[in-house]
């Protein structure tokens, strides 16, 4: 038999039993009070991404969120693998109906469900790949699209080998400080994985562009780069208008490496470079995005270890939500979860 809280609340408040509760999402309750409905508090609950149902049933979705808690390749600061916990721990500070300055709740709009995170053989660079492609690849078969969270940036990789299986070669929207390019490195790591991406086909390079790079590579490979230091001069509308043009028409996925952030917004990260872009530059850059047809997005490299009061994990709870705000924007409201 379910016990009653037995904790004293406002004067003239009835104990609330758990069997008076309503689910919302996962592990989120509500229940009538004295002053209208009662909502469990964001530091309590269970875990998951925007307190969205915990499922691995994708057949009523439109957008599966995962993770991938991976970060066997790091080349400065481990950590990330703590990335996609943090990630969700975070979002339940977001939580409010209305995400602003969007205007609207995205999951009035879009059903999202969170699947959990991919289970592979830890210290097994190639069990994560395949295990990643498979479960990426599910998602996809069932028409939802993935909105993945990191975990090393590494694992870009199986996930593009899974929509490049089910849609054929993407436009890359990439934001980092880094290209990830390397072509001088034989073993795949969080460094090159987009060369190999190239090399594989995954990618229509036509059709993709960086954002935010900070760091030396004397090959562009075909990107169209967009330097931290043009970002900051032209501002977040002509950024946006430039993505656009290059990606044109045609699937396109979005890859968000949270140290494109200068450290002073983003500190909790594995190989952090100053001179990045501020949160609300990033946010704006995002929203003008309108009319590219996404099919799934990664944030990944947050890494809790280094993390300040959390802002960093924050940072990339509310990007990943304006993603979703971003693909909800044109839909009507109803059918969502």
């Amino acid at each position: 038999m379910a016990k009653e809280k037995t904790g004293e609340g406002p004067p003239g408040a009835r104990a609330i039993s758990a069997r008076d509760a309503e689910p919302v999402g996962d592990g989120a309750f509500t229940a009538s009070g004295l002053y209208g409905t009662e909502f469990e508090p964001p530091y309590s609950g269970a875990l998951s991404f925007m307190r969205r149902r915990y499922t691995r049933d994708f057949d009523r979705a439109d957008v599966v969120v995962f993770g991938v808690p991976c970060d066997l390749t790091t080349s400065s600061r481990p950590g990330s693998r703590f990335g996609p916990r943090g990630i969700r721990v975070a979002s339940a500070d977001l939580v409010w109906g209305e995400h602003w300055p969007w205007g609207f709740d995205p999951f009035d709009r879009l059903a999202v469900v969170d699947g959990g995170d991919v289970t592979f053989s830890p210290g097994y660079v190639a069990s994560m790949l395949e295990a990643t492609q498979t479960f990426a690849g599910e998602i996809l078969a069932r028409g939802a699209s993935t909105l993945s969270l990191g975990g090393e940036h590494l694992i870009s990789l199986p996930i593009l080998r899974a929509h490049a299986a089910h849609h054929g070669p993407v436009a890359l929207v990439h934001f980092d400080a880094h290209s990830d390019t390397w072509s001088d490195e034989p073993e795949l790591g969080h460094g090159n994985m987009f060369y190999h991406a190239l090399g594989e086909g995954l990618i229509d390079v036509a059709r993709s562009v960086q954002i935010g790079i900070r760091t030396h590579n004397n090959e562009s490979h075909g990107f169209e780069v967009l330097d931290a230091d043009w970002v900051e001069e032209v501002g977040s509308v002509e950024t946006a208008r430039k993505i656009r043009e290059v990606v044109g028409q045609g699937h396109a996925y979005l890859s968000f490496d949270i140290d494109c952030l200068d450290p002073a917004f983003a500190p909790g990260t594995g190989t952090p470079v100053v001179g990045g872009l501020s949160t609300q530059l990033a946010r704006r850059i995002l929203r003008g995005l309108e009319g590219i047809d996404f099919v799934g997005m990664d944030l990944v490299e947050v890494a809790p270890p280094y993390d300040v009061s959390g802002i960093t994990a924050l940072a990339g709870a509310t990007l990943s939500l304006d993603y979703l705000c971003l693909l909800a924007r044109d839909r009507p409201a109803v059918g969502g979860d």
